[in-house]
């Protein structure tokens, strides 16, 4: 957590949007259509996959992934796949964009066009390389230079068609010649190490004559060593080629001597030339960020500052609302402000303040919360954070019905198709409303204890605001819970979590029938029937013209905006809030049992954590959540094997692998939250496996003996807990720092307000400044603050620059991300001259 951090800490965050595919070759057959699905790529390890688009050269996607990336990469890519139901699936074409670019298109919608899929281009990992020029004396006394050339090891190569047994061919190459030598095959890993040495003749003795070679003595600067890594594969196509290094001999120097890491390079003839769009092209949307955290003691004075807000009067002169003001979107402010407030467990009298004053500022009770303010956006973030495990339970197990059933329920008469009756789609969508409906009217007492206590703030400050409308109590709540919580999440059950993929087009057009009715009945308004443009919706809402719908609205936002603190009641029906496949290893019940690996179908609820042999079968393995003592990363060394985490349980460990490094997160994650209540979690653990009679990491012979390390997920299910403040205030001071002119101009329209009490000049009227003197003053000290944590920044990326070498593990050779860095650096220095 931020509290025990003592370093600084980089965080790299990835989302993105991947919209739509357009003229994508045909198929070369009658039909032409193709069924096309995207992949999201960090290197060659998937991340991310869209669900497929049947018959189509024009595929369109609309689907959103958000992601903290665990590693270290180089490109992020995404491929256009062809799903072949006989065959393997075949690639189309891909985008990949290089880490040091992404900047360039940061939130902005970019079609780029799909370049083709070669094996000698799919690439990744890194090699170390030692390099000595020495002298050797032959028996004749002739003095030759040989090249010893030692294959240390490579980290991170990529694993293909399952499998990785990597070898090194190293050659020396030049005008006269090209020698090539081969390192021993390492099954079963991609870490390698090789720790092999090569010896190359660089200058003949004088007794062999021109007519054996080209020169007598060869230039070493026209020479280089060239590294190739394999994949020793027992296909009749040959070996895979995993990427390869060109080094010039001229990097010995005068002291003979290199020792470096290189990051691999595909095949100089690897990329193919294709006209432009000739694969089709690709719309995405990438947003990344790389957060550099400091330890907690930097960030105090502006976190104190922020956390003060809800304690200034006027709010408007508080740091936190002067965010939201500089900000050129809202929501830009909310995020980072909600979830520091979460952290700290000062959301709500933060909410609360703001929201008393936008209703105060607000003349017509019909407009409460209508537009995009500071207050409406920091609201539905905090329903998004604290309602998610709320929705899950409310929402998920009928949103899961409806996309499996596939029921017809279109009810406009333009649009339905022949073989399907109006009134029976009628009836499939009241049934479907009315349940839902019922759900959520009946769900209050779940309601998380932080969204009751906003709700009635809002309640209290907009009745004593509007005391002759007897209904805006309502509407104050009803416009969050139904309009912004309820609805978006039923129409995009994909964004909310509800589901993993954007429902097909007929579920689609089926919850947004859903999702407008049960807007319109959870506003209350005066008139339904104004509420739809639609006339078959209008006519359609007729069967909830009934009182005991707007009484049952009206009792469910009594009991979420009570003062009252409800206790949240244990939920019978179990609710499903993970499952796919993975690879476990058998846990071993026999004595002689085999501890093999098998492919299971693993499902987590509320209540037990199981797998079965595949979807829909019984389970071959139940562990209750109170069983699960910690969850925990699995060295990789243990079985070779990369993404691996361990369940441990009072008896014994079961240890998985996931299908990627961002699945076995999101696993760790969420088998952790869901087992932070545990009254006998363990505080320590053991982060090798019990192989061979010891444990890997401690080497303790018994296999009851107590962890070696502290467990790093042994604290309470608490939403405070799940945030990291530091990383919070980081991001909002990117964010004053980004708009530090706003800032400026802020400062004098505070001084203009003061001194001149007139009309507003027309560039501070976007400003709300309720009193100019304690808002100067909010100001300068944020200004103060962000100056420092910039100068900080400053400083720590002078250090680095001085301090990190080009061609370590960390920064090998070819990292163009670095060499950026390493321009913007020599720029910046020679600017500060």
């Amino acid at each position: 957590m931020s509290l025990l951090r003592a370093t600084l800490l980089t965080e790299p965050v990835f989302s993105f949007s991947i919209g739509e595919a357009k003229n994508i070759p045909p198929y070369p057959g009658p039909n032409k259509m193709r069924d096309c699905y995207c992949t999201v790529n960090l290197d060659q390890e998937e991340v991310f996959r869209t669900k497929i688009i049947e018959k189509s050269l024009c595929p369109f996607y609309g689907e959103d992934f958000y992601c903290e990336i665990p590693r270290n990469f180089r490109h992020l890519s995404f491929y256009i796949f062809d799903r072949d139901v006989f065959r393997r699936d075949s690639s189309i074409g891909k985008v990949a964009v290089k880490k040091e670019d992404l900047q360039k298109y940061h939130g902005k919608d970019t079609w780029f066009p799909l370049q083709p899929v070669s094996a000698d281009s799919e690439v990744q990992g890194k090699v170390h390389l030692e390099l000595r020029l020495s002298e050797v004396i032959t028996d004749s006394g002739v003095v030759c230079h040989k090249l010893a050339t030692r294959v240390l090891e490579c980290q991170g190569l990529p694993i293909v068609n399952g499998q990785c047994d990597p070898y090194a061919a190293v050659s020396l190459l030049g005008p006269s010649r090209s020698e090539a030598k081969k390192t021993k095959v390492k099954r079963k890993t991609n870490n390698p190490q090789f720790d092999e040495v090569f010896f190359f003749e660089i200058t003949r003795p004088l007794s062999y004559t021109k007519r054996q070679f080209d020169v007598e003595e060869e230039d070493v600067d026209k020479l280089a060593l060239r590294v190739d890594l394999w994949n020793a594969s027992n296909l009749k196509f040959g070996d895979e080629f995993l990427g390869g290094v060109r080094v010039p001999l001229k990097v010995l120097g005068q002291a003979g001597v290199h020792d470096a890491w290189y990051f691999l390079q595909p095949r100089e003839n690897g990329n193919k030339s294709v006209k432009a769009d000739e694969l089709g092209s690709l719309r995405l949307n990438i947003v990344y960020t790389e957060d550099h955290v400091f330890p907690s003691e930097r960030y105090s004075p502006l976190t104190d500052l922020l956390l003060q807000s809800a304690q200034v009067e006027p709010v408007s002169a508080s740091a936190a609302h002067i965010l939201g003001e500089v900000c050129r979107e809202k929501q830009e402010a909310a995020v980072p402000l909600v979830r520091l407030f979460l952290h700290y467990g000062k959301i709500v009298p933060f909410v609360s303040a703001i929201a008393h004053a936008e209703i105060n500022r607000t003349q017509d009770p019909n407009t409460i919360f209508r537009g995009n303010s500071l207050t409406s956006k920091c609201i539905d973030e905090t329903m998004k954070l604290a309602g998610m495990h709320y929705l899950q339970v409310t929402l998920k197990p009928i949103i899961d019905e409806i996309c499996t059933d596939h029921k017809s329920c279109e009810i406009d008469p333009v649009k339905l198709k022949e073989s399907e009756n109006l009134e029976t789609n009628r009836e499939n969508l009241r049934q479907y409303v009315d349940r839902i409906f019922n759900v959520i009217t009946t769900s209050g007492v779940r309601c998380p204890t932080v969204m009751c206590d906003i709700f009635f703030s809002l309640r209290e400050s907009a009745a004593t605001r509007f005391q002759v409308d007897q209904d805006v109590r309502y509407t104050a709540v009803s416009s969050f819970i139904f309009l912004r919580f309820f609805a978006p999440a039923i129409l995009s059950p994909n964004l909310f979590q509800l589901r993993p993929h954007h429902p097909d087009p007929c579920t689609s057009r089926t919850l947004t029938l859903i999702s407008k009715t049960i807007q319109t009945l959870g506003s209350l308004a005066k008139s339904k029937s104004a509420n739809f443009k639609e006339s078959y919706m209008a006519a359609f809402y007729d069967y909830f013209n009934e009182q005991k719908y707007a009484d049952a609205v009206k009792n469910f936002l009594d009991l979420i905006s009570s003062s009252g603190r409800w206790d949240q009641k244990s939920i019978e029906t179990p609710i499903m809030l993970k499952e796919g496949f993975m690879i476990k290893r058998a846990q071993g019940r026999n004595r002689f049992g085999m501890k093999n690996f098998k492919k299971r179908w693993f499902r987590l609820t509320n209540h037990e954590f199981t797998y079965h042999k595949t979807k829909g079968e019984g389970a071959l393995c139940r562990i209750p959540i109170e069983n699960i003592l910690a969850v925990e990363r699995l060295e990789e060394e243990s079985f070779k094997m990369k993404n691996m985490f361990q369940v441990i349980q009072p008896e014994r460990a079961l240890y998985i692998q996931a299908n990627n490094c961002v699945e076995a997160r999101d696993w760790i994650d969420i088998l952790t939250k869901v087992s932070q209540c545990n009254r006998k979690r363990l505080s320590t653990y053991h982060p090798s496996a019990y192989l061979n009679g010891h444990w890997l990491c401690c080497k303790q012979s018994v296999d009851s003996a107590p962890g070696c390390t502290p467990c790093t997920g042994g604290l309470p299910a608490n939403i405070q807990l799940d945030i990291d403040g530091d990383r919070e205030t980081e991001r909002i001071y990117s964010l004053f720092s980004t708009y530090m002119s706003k800032l400026v101009k802020m400062q004098e329209a505070c001084g203009s307000k003061s001194v001149y009490d007139g009309p507003e000049q027309e560039e501070y009227s976007t400003f709300v400044i309720d009193d100019p003197q304690e808002t100067y003053k909010t100001l300068k000290q944020t200004v103060s603050a962000v100056q420092t944590l910039e100068q900080q920044h400053a400083q720590y990326k002078r250090d680095k620059f001085r301090k990190t070498k080009y061609g370590s593990q960390e920064h090998p050779i070819g990292d163009q991300s670095f060499q950026c860095y390493i321009r913007q650096q020599s720029e910046s220095s020679t600017y500060s001259i």
